[in-house]
């Protein structure tokens, strides 16, 4: 698999009155279809009839439980699957088309498009239904992930809602723009980065060899098609064309994606939306100060897993 580095700096920088469900849920392997092979996931049942919840990874090299193969882990999404199962809501987590257990998908996992990703959804939507007999999907996007979401319920009958986990309301192409101008280090070099940028989002390739040499690999040429097309898609367009209920999780210490810059955007394309907004939740929804764990994951705020809940069952 060639480096996503763009895909990955994004990802860089209890009681409700719910149900509580004593038993442990079953977890196994699930699979859908993809271009040259299956797509592989985890199915957390937590009971016949209870609803299915389908959870998008975000950008870069990232696995279904929310994981980067090239550094941060703090397993957002399966923490998230864990507590929604003992809210007795079942959930499947996915690793995306060329990566993970989902290599054999495609020949090359950065030659993809939103629209590839939102057509495995599809898929994946098709397999649960089938699988469970659900009269529809949740579809919650974690970063990138609810770009994809929004993607796929364009059209898309037999979803039941979207829940945007730290989800940009600003086109990605302006959310790295500010990431890159906020960086002390980058500073000397912001014509290059302007300039390059500006390239890709008119649908032009760059010569990386123009480029300082720290810049080289942040557009690397494996993903610069990926980049061109990342950056035609206007998530509060997509949010407006969309009819059923969203939930917006945000977290108000995120400092990839901004509470004061792209929460207002999403809440302005759907006012009906249901907001929650955390005030030290950092961008993997675990608090800012939050200690992580052996295994490098960082515990969630107290408030996603019992919001989502609550959310989805009184759907």
């Amino acid at each position: 698999m060639k480096p996503a580095v763009f895909r990955f700096l994004l990802l860089l920088l209890g009681g409700c009155g719910l149900s509580s469900h004593a038993f442990a849920a079953e977890s196994v392997a699930i699979e859908a279809p993809g271009p040259l092979g299956p797509l592989a996931g985890t199915f957390v049942n937590a009971g016949t009839g209870t609803p299915v919840v389908l959870m998008i990874p975000g950008s870069g090299p990232t696995d279904r439980d929310g994981n980067s193969a090239l550094g941060p882990k703090p397993a957002t999404l399966r923490q998230i699957a864990d507590g929604l199962a003992s809210h007795g809501i079942s959930s499947v987590r996915i690793d995306k088309r060329g990566m993970f257990g989902s290599r054999k998908a495609v020949a090359d996992g950065n030659h993809v498009t939103i629209a590839d990703y939102a057509a495995d959804v599809r898929n994946w939507i098709a397999v649960i239904r089938a699988r469970t007999s659900a009269r529809c999907v949740w579809l919650a996007g974690h970063s990138e992930g609810g770009l994809v979401a929004l993607a796929s319920a364009q059209g898309q009958a037999g979803i039941c809602g979207l829940i945007l986990l730290s989800t940009a309301g600003r086109p990605l192409v302006e959310v790295l723009r500010g990431q890159l101008h906020a960086l002390p280090s980058a500073q000397t070099v912001l014509p290059q980065i302007d300039g390059a940028i500006d390239a890709l989002e008119a649908g032009h390739h760059v010569d990386v060899q123009t480029l300082h040499p720290g810049l080289r690999q942040l557009f690397h040429p494996a993903v610069q098609d990926y980049m061109i097309d990342l950056f035609h898609h206007d998530p509060v367009a997509l949010l407006k064309a969309y009819h059923g209920p969203v939930l917006i999780v945000q977290g108000a210490a995120d400092r990839q994606v901004s509470a004061t810059e792209d929460l207002p955007l999403l809440k302005a394309a759907d006012p009906k939306a249901q907001v929650v907004l955390m005030p030290n939740a950092a961008h993997p929804l675990a608090d800012l100060d939050a200690v992580p764990a052996t295994d490098g994951s960082l515990p969630l705020d107290g408030a996603v897993v019992s919001d989502i809940a609550e959310f989805v069952l009184k759907h």
